[in-house]
This record gives structure tokens, C-alpha cells and sequence, in this order.
């Protein structure tokens, strides 16, 4: 072998992806025209410069996925994520520079990509395999798998337009993870999945790391990042912001939105103060968030999660307090209200629910007011955690005011010792002798 064949050999072993220095360019138009209508300007050299615009959804982003890493991309929507998946797959083309692909890439982006709608679930299995390179005697040994893992073997000869959406998922997930790929993509769709089979997938994610998979994992669940990955980006309009260790890159993204969310609620006190002293506003109830519910005889005003500054952050370690801040106003006399707090985990489970009638609290006789429940020492592991509130009738049950699970926050390990589960008994070991 030639010293020029060693080195190329070497280098593809480096790495199954490469992005050098690539940007993605997509013309937004403003108005409505034919396609008809667009042939006769170009004809014609008409360009109206007003009724479109170019968005560079990723610019100059360098990248390598090198073999056996496992890399979680993070970033809000829009931050460019999809579109960086859909170029490392070939969906898309680089507007600039360039995109190396070594290796067979298996990729799950959206429900069903790759599936002929009139075939059926076995002959789409056969159909999408055979694409992704197996044999068909490999395909024949491995196609009661498949199913069975799908949990679809009443449906496998039924067309796959007929599927909902879950089985879709479940028959593109299952199809992707048997094809034996150097490189698997997955974005957000298995959110999608019951809890169950969500539960099955990241067993068998692990597991495929574990094995030496290569993984490109897009997520809005940070503790799956840290849980699966032994790398993070993080996407930020069209740009890498950071890229290093998930605890690394979780804890800046983390602090980041923490930042933004303070600024933009100070914002709108400012623009609030500024309303009641003379300008209007119309406010926009098509915009009230789905997730709050209640007939507002009881309103909360404000939401804030504290450290033990008092500065609100959705960032804490374990161990340190927090304080959960509640800004209310009474617009209707109310009888035995009650004001209680929830907490879920990232995977739905329910953690506690403190509320004022359980600690013999009655609020005080007017009309607005801040009730504080304070934490001295969070007992929650690392991981990602969402608040609810509510004000009900604490006879009838009747919702006043509920936000359910509308504000998060991340623990970071701090003084834990212990790894598994939600929460941290902090109890000693001790050993006696017989």
C-alpha cells in the first residue's frame, strides 16, 4: 500500500461526517406569486426585491462525528438543528462548502420518511432494508425482529397509510436500529412515542452506543443528553455556540435561556408599568398559553423560580435552596382558597405537591399578595424538572388560576452522591461487625 492509500485510510477511519465550513441558504418570498407569474419576471429580468429575502438557516459550521461518539445537539427551535441533519444525510445540499459522508448512515427525522404509503408495513421493511444496503437473506433473518420489536405484528401486511402516527414511528425506529448503521440520526420525532416504547428506544440507543454506534442525537431533553452522550453542541441561529463535555454545554445552555427568560420578564414589567401609566394595550387572548386553564377569580401575575440570592434562574445544584415565588391577585371574592405547587421529572413523574392547606396556610384578606414556598435544600438528582401552580376552591375544586408544568428548571449534581432516581435520601453507611 502507497503511503498516499495509508493516509487516506487513515482519515476515513477518523470520522463518518465532516462539515467544513458549510452554510444553508433559503430565499423567503413575502408575496404570493404563480409559478407562472415567476417565469414571466425572470423573462422578463424583473426582480422584486421586496417580496423576498435570503435566511441562512446554518453558516459557516464546521463539524466531524467521528466514529464511536455520540454527540446530542441542542438549541431552541429554529437554531438551524434540523436543517444540519437533513445536510448530514443528503436530504439537502450545502449552499457553501462541503459535506464528507464515510460510512452507512441510518436516520430517523421525520414519521415514515422513506415509506411508500400503499405498501405494507413488511413489504416497506424489505423495501427500506434493501435501501439501506442488507441482502435480502439478511432482511428475511431479521423481518420477525423488526416486527416484533415494532410491536406490529397484527398490522405488518395491513399499508402503512392506514398507520397512525405511533406506528409509523415505531416501524421507522425499528427499521433504523436493525440495519446494522456506522451512524445513527435521530431527531425530536420519538417524543412523539408512548412513554413505553420512548422507554424502549433509549435502551436500545444505549445499547448501540454501548456496542461502539456512532450517534448524532437532537433532543430537547437535556438529561438524555447527559444520560447518552460523551459530546454536546449547541445550536444557536445557525451557528455552533459551544461545543464540549453534555455537562459542559447543558449547564451554558442552560444559563443562557436562564438570562434571556429574566431580561424578556423585566421587559415586560417595564412595558407593563409603562401601559398603566396612561398608554393601552390590547391584549391578545388568542395567545394565552394552552397549558393554563381557570376562571381567574383567583390570578397569578408573576412566576418566579429564585436561588438563594433571590435571583430568578432556572439553573440550581443540588443541595441549594430554591424559592418559588408566587405573584397573585384576588379579582373576585373567593371562599378557602388554596394555592398548592407541582413537580414533575422529565419523564412525567410526579415528585411532590405542597400546598397551603395541607400546611394549615390561609392567605391574607386582600386583594393581591406574593406567597413563597422555600426549599432550604433541594433533594432532586441532575436532571430537568418542570413547576405547575395552581388556586382552586379548596372545597369544590373549582380552578381558579392553573399553570401546569409552564415553568422548568435543570439540577445540576452539586453535593449528590447517589445517581439514580429523583431524589437523594442523603443517608449514611454503616458497617458493624458480628
Amino acid at each position: 500500500m502507497s503511503e498516499d492509500s495509508q493516509q487516506h485510510s487513515t482519515f476515513e477511519q477518523e470520522f463518518l461526517i465532516e462539515l467544513e465550513h458549510v452554510s444553508k441558504r433559503f430565499r423567503r418570498y413575502h408575496s404570493q406569486r404563480s409559478i407562472q407569474q415567476w417565469f414571466i419576471d425572470k423573462l422578463r429580468g424583473k426582480h422584486e426585491t421586496n417580496d423576498e429575502d435570503d435566511f441562512w438557516s446554518l453558516k459557516d459550521v464546521s463539524l466531524t462525528v467521528s466514529r464511536g461518539e455520540r454527540i446530542g445537539i441542542v438549541g431552541h427551535n429554529g437554531s438551524g438543528k434540523s436543517t444540519l441533519l437533513k445536510l448530514m444525510t443528503g436530504i439537502l445540499e450545502p449552499t457553501e462548502g462541503e459535506v464528507r459522508v464515510n460510512g452507512r448512515v441510518s436516520a430517523l427525522l421525520e414519521l415514515g420518511a422513506g415509506f411508500h404509503p400503499d405498501l405494507t408495513g413488511r413489504e416497506n421493511i424489505i423495501l427500506n432494508a434493501t435501501l439501506h444496503g442488507l441482502k435480502r437473506k439478511t432482511i428475511e433473518e431479521r423481518l420477525s425482529t423488526i416486527v416484533d420489536f415494532a410491536g406490529l405484528k397484527e398490522f405488518i401486511d395491513t399499508p402503512v397509510k392506514h398507520y397512525s402516527s405511533g406506528m409509523y414511528m415505531r416501524l421507522g425506529f425499528s427499521v433504523a436500529i436493525h440495519t446494522d448503521p456506522d451512524l445513527l440520526i435521530v431527531d425530536e420525532v420519538l417524543a412523539v412515542g408512548d412513554a413505553e416504547f420512548q422507554k424502549k428506544c433509549m435502551t436500545t440507543i444505549h445499547d448501540f452506543s454501548r456496542a461502539g454506534g456512532t450517534l448524532v442525537l437532537v433532543t430537547h431533553d437535556l438529561g438524555a443528553v447527559e444520560m447518552l452522550c460523551n459530546r454536546a453542541v449547541w445550536m444557536d441561529k445557525g451557528v455552533v455556540r459551544q461545543s464540549g463535555t453534555p455537562k459542559d454545554v447543558v449547564l451554558e445552555y442552560l444559563s443562557a435561556t436562564s438570562r434571556a427568560i429574566t431580561e424578556k420578564a423585566e421587559q415586560e414589567k417595564t412595558e407593563k408599568r409603562e401601559s398603566e401609566d396612561g398608554s393601552t394595550t390590547d391584549g391578545d387572548e388568542s395567545a394565552e398559553n394552552t397549558h393554563r386553564i381557570g376562571n381567574r377569580k383567583v390570578e397569578f401575575t408573576d412566576i418566579r423560580l429564585c436561588d438563594q440570592t433571590g435571583t430568578p434562574t432556572m439553573l440550581f445544584q443540588h443541595g441549594e435552596s430554591m424559592e418559588i415565588q408566587m405573584h397573585y391577585r384576588v379579582l373576585d371574592k373567593v371562599e378557602v382558597p388554596v394555592i398548592g405547587i407541582g413537580i414533575h421529572h422529565q419523564n412525567g413523574s410526579h415528585v411532590t405537591g405542597p400546598n397551603t392547606a395541607f400546611d394549615e396556610i390561609e392567605l391574607p384578606d386582600q386583594h393581591e399578595g406574593i406567597l413563597s414556598y422555600c426549599i432550604p435544600s433541594l433533594p432532586l438528582l441532575p436532571g430537568h424538572y418542570y413547576v405547575s401552580v395552581a388556586a382552586i376552591h379548596g372545597v369544590t375544586q373549582e380552578i381558579y388560576d392553573m399553570h401546569d408544568r409552564m415553568y422548568e428548571f435543570h439540577i445540576d449534581e452539586g453535593s449528590a452522591r447517589e445517581r439514580y432516581g429523583l431524589v437523594s435520601l442523603n443517608g449514611d453507611w454503616h458497617v458493624h461487625q458480628s
